[in-house]
């Protein structure tokens, strides 16, 4: 739960976010007008006049994980709003939780906040000299990094997901909007940001590239216009959610030019023709290793990170072991991988060929084992290297600095444990020489100033 500095009288608000980091901007965006609006934001159930949970459906565990959350909730509180993804289908809320006050699907802030004003109606009047809110907002993320999100919804129909139902086609946000963000996070200290949407390749797309206007310069709402303007920050920008459109080569320059972070997130999904036509994703694997190669002979630093799916209905032995020589010629460096799992409403449940529980579970052991061996001998091609890693704080176990390269995208990569002398602050860049590796995590010696 979050929590915000005590006003007495002011009716105190919990929350709980579950799911992306896109929903994570959400409950900020959501908590910043709580706090302008005068309430406070408390961290335990006991304290808050009201609970709202931020909830996640993209598939059956995260649905039964935010239904138990709603429920704790109650059970702890007694008085729960509950909004995000799983709020697009309210019935099922509904039926497991008959008690909760108000449901609202993801990005429905006015309808949260008006249901907070309703059942909850604050006695305190906002004063805004003295109830100030910091102008880059309520973050729930550490103060060094933030997540800048661009867009919202997706034009694509994947058969196996329901994000397009939840939160709708593609909307972008003016790129001057999205500049200004950025350049209020920076002034509050943030080091790194990391732009995030359904789909940043599509950024723009909807507007048909409209030009908007920042510090009165003009850029058009577009990929590549967001890339350089904000590699002018100095500060790291990394990008997720990456779909390998062509136009996506124009931004490696960019990466090689030091301006942006050398990472792409690009959640490929598989390798097969036949499973990503059944998918219906928009990929050609053999355009995809050529794409790569041509990235990684324009920027020889860049980190690619991907994720998966195993077991989809039809896949084959001879798909999967596709997807395993993909894995092999692509050196993927960061790689997720899920079992499929059936979501209520997405078109993939109709598909033929349903993969057995067992199989599946093999075919992911499998798929980890081929990536471990992958990761390992990349990151241990780096032993010995020089890195620039930015301070996320330390490890008091190991007695050192806990920290990530610009290969390590907080929460879902690795990190690098810094032997350092003297204090370090989060968020600091520091010059390391990299001693180690394992399967996933890589270990540093700080350079002396």
């Amino acid at each position: 739960m979050s929590s915000s500095k005590p006003n007495t009288d002011a009716k105190k608000i919990g929350m709980i976010s579950l799911g992306c980091p896109k929903a994570l901007v959400d409950s900020e965006r959501i908590l910043t007008q709580l706090r302008a609006d005068g309430y406070e934001l408390v961290g335990d159930y006991h304290g808050a006049d009201m609970v709202v949970v931020n909830t996640c459906g993209f598939i059956d565990n995260a649905k039964r994980e935010s239904l138990d959350a709603i429920g704790e909730a109650l059970r702890e509180n007694g008085k729960v709003i509950v909004t995000g993804c799983l709020g697009a289908n309210a019935e099922e809320i509904r039926e497991a939780h008959p008690n909760v006050l108000d449901i609202s699907g993801p990005h429905a802030y006015e309808q949260v906040v008006g249901a907070v004003h309703q059942y909850a109606p604050n006695p305190v009047v906002h004063d805004p000299f003295v109830d100030l809110v910091p102008p880059q907002g309520i973050k729930l993320t550490p103060r060094h990094y933030a997540y800048l999100k661009i867009s919202e919804g997706c034009n694509h129909r994947c058969s196996f997901c329901i994000i397009p139902s939840m939160r709708g086609d593609l909307v972008s946000r003016p790129i001057g909007d999205v500049m200004e963000e950025a350049t209020r996070l920076k002034a509050a200290g943030v080091r790194e940001l990391l732009v995030i949407s359904q789909d940043t390749s599509a950024y723009g797309v909807d507007r048909k590239y409209q030009t908007d206007f920042w510090n009165g310069r003009p850029l058009k709402t577009k990929m590549q216009d967001l890339c350089e303007a904000l590699g002018e920050l100095g500060i790291w920008v990394r990008l997720h959610y990456v779909y390998p459109y062509p136009h996506v080569d124009k931004i490696i320059p960019l990466m090689a030019q030091g301006k942006i972070l050398p990472y792409l997130d690009i959640p490929f999904q598989h390798a097969s023709m036949r499973i990503l036509k059944d998918m219906k994703r928009p990929a050609a694997t053999e355009n995809t290793l050529a794409r790569i190669n041509q990235w990684r002979r324009d920027c020889p630093e860049l980190t690619i990170r991907s994720t998966f799916i195993v077991g989809f209905p039809g896949e084959t032995d001879t798909d999967f072991d596709e997807l395993l020589a993909f894995l092999e010629q692509a050196q993927l460096d960061r790689v997720g991988c899920f079992e499929y799992s059936p979501v209520a409403g997405a078109d993939a449940n109709e598909l033929p060929g349903h993969v057995p529980d067992d199989l599946k579970h093999e075919r992911y052991q499998r798929f980890m084992q081929t990536q471990q061996s992958i990761s390992a001998a990349r990151l241990a091609a780096k032993v010995g290297t020089r890195q620039t890693i930015i301070i996320d704080g330390i490890d008091e176990e190991r007695d050192c600095l806990v920290g990530r390269s610009s290969a390590d995208a907080p929460e879902i990569d690795g990190v690098v444990f810094v032997e350092a002398d003297g204090d370090y602050q989060a968020g600091q860049l520091i010059e390391t020489t990299i001693t180690g590796a394992d399967d996933y995590d890589l270990f540093a010696r700080a350079l002396d100033e």
